[in-house]
């Protein structure tokens, strides 16, 4: 199934989630200002930036099958319009106009039909190193990451965040509408997968329901991702309240995605060697350690380091959820089944995102939100740990057993 054409593939949705990526990293960025500007708490800036992750999500499921039904280029242009138009609408400079814009226009119809759909999308062209593509095209975001915090600081304290929006509004509608234009169709799956039996071993390999492991991934991802949002979306503001520059958070930040997007190939080659789930469980576990260490770290080099590790260890994570979904369900679910999984993941970027800020409005400070982030951790990886026991369990049993 593998070609030439499957690297072209995956490096076109690169680019086209390198840039799409970027929209809401300018509330992330800007969290202090915008919430001065526009009068309000930081929690409530934070709802708006969650709630890209949930719009995204929950569009992403329908933006799966209508790619299936009137191609990949066609939604992926209608998503760009969508984020510019989002932007555009969030620099209005009214806190009902930032939720709106961010919620329904960059993540519910623009985001949405890019980052799910795409995953899917690339999935299908790839077979024997599927992990190593997905991780690939899923380091878009930290790409995003180490370009564009810098330069929304920049310009942010320049010219202040509504022009910095609507510049890079004009920067999205440039840039991903030309690119989607070379997207092609899929190949379509290889005969194996299209037969019964062969469907029926795959669906019931963990001797569970389908739906079943579906909800448990489902949960799973929720509880990881509620952690793997708390560094990303309030780490330029923890360092300010530790008096440590907005630029220098800024730049913490980008190391933190930079180090996520070189580990993130490791990941993929791990996946494609020791499976979905077990590349899921590694990754949560280096997680909960990073999570855990931003509760006691409170100097600059310190947490240069601990974003540095926390950047190295997650980044494996989603990539490798997509492709449990796709080791025990068959091609023709994943336009569903994925967009599932990643809208309860995105479910708890919001969540995390939204729960840091509310956890420090009634603190005054982050650590009490990291210790409850590592807590989700802890039960995220005795959800993926049932189900990996389960798979080693039935392996070893296949082997005894005669065929």
């Amino acid at each position: 199934m593998e070609s030439r054409a499957s690297w072209v593939a995956a490096s076109i949705t690169l680019a086209i989630l390198s840039v799409s990526y970027g929209a809401p990293l300018i509330v992330v960025v800007g969290l202090k200002p915008i919430a001065a500007s526009l009068d309000t708490d930081r929690s409530v800036v934070a709802l708006a930036a969650s709630l890209v992750w949930l719009g995204t999500g929950l569009g992403g499921i329908f933006m799966g099958r209508i790619a299936d039904r009137i191609g990949m280029q066609r939604v992926a242009i209608f998503g760009a319009a969508m984020t510019a138009l989002g932007l555009a609408v969030s620099a209005i400079g009214q806190t009902w106009a930032l939720v709106a814009g961010s919620a329904v226009l960059i993540g519910l119809l623009g985001n949405s039909a890019h980052f799910p759909p795409l995953v899917t999308y690339v999935s299908r062209w790839f077979d024997r190193r599927r992990g190593t593509a997905v991780a690939l095209i899923s380091s878009g975001q930290y790409i995003a990451g180490v370009v564009w915090p810098t330069v929304f600081e920049r310009g942010i304290d320049t010219f202040g965040w509504q022009a910095t929006m609507l510049a890079f509004a004009v920067i999205i509608a440039a840039t991903i509408v030309p690119l989607a234009l070379f997207l092609r169709p899929p190949p379509s799956p290889v005969r194996t997968e299209g037969s019964a039996a062969y469907l029926g071993r795959r669906a019931q390999g963990l001797r569970l329901h389908p739906n079943l492991v579906q909800v448990l991934l489902c949960a799973a991802a929720f509880l990881c991702c509620v952690p793997m949002a708390m560094p990303a979306g309030h780490l330029v503001a923890f360092c300010s309240d530790l008096g440590i520059p907005t630029a220098r958070g800024a730049a913490m930040l980008s190391l933190l995605l930079a180090c996520a997007f070189v580990s993130r190939m490791f990941w993929g080659w791990l996946t494609d060697r020791i499976g979905g789930l077990g590349a899921v469980f590694a990754g949560s576990a280096c997680q909960a350690v990073a999570i855990a260490a931003f509760t006691v770290t409170r100097d600059e080099v310190g947490l240069f380091a601990v974003s540095a590790a926390y950047g190295l260890g997650f980044s494996g994570i989603i990539p490798a959820y997509v492709v449990a979904i796709r080791d025990l369900f068959p091609s023709a679910e994943a336009s569903w089944r994925v967009p599932m999984l990643l809208f309860a993941g995105m479910s708890g970027m919001a969540f995390g995102g939204w729960f840091a800020g509310a956890l420090y409005d009634h603190f005054g400070f982050y650590a009490p939100a990291f210790a409850a982030g590592a807590l989700f951790n802890l039960v995220n990886l005795a959800a993926i740990g049932f189900l990996l026991v389960r798979q080693v369990q039935q392996q070893r049993l296949a082997a005894i057993l005669p065929a």
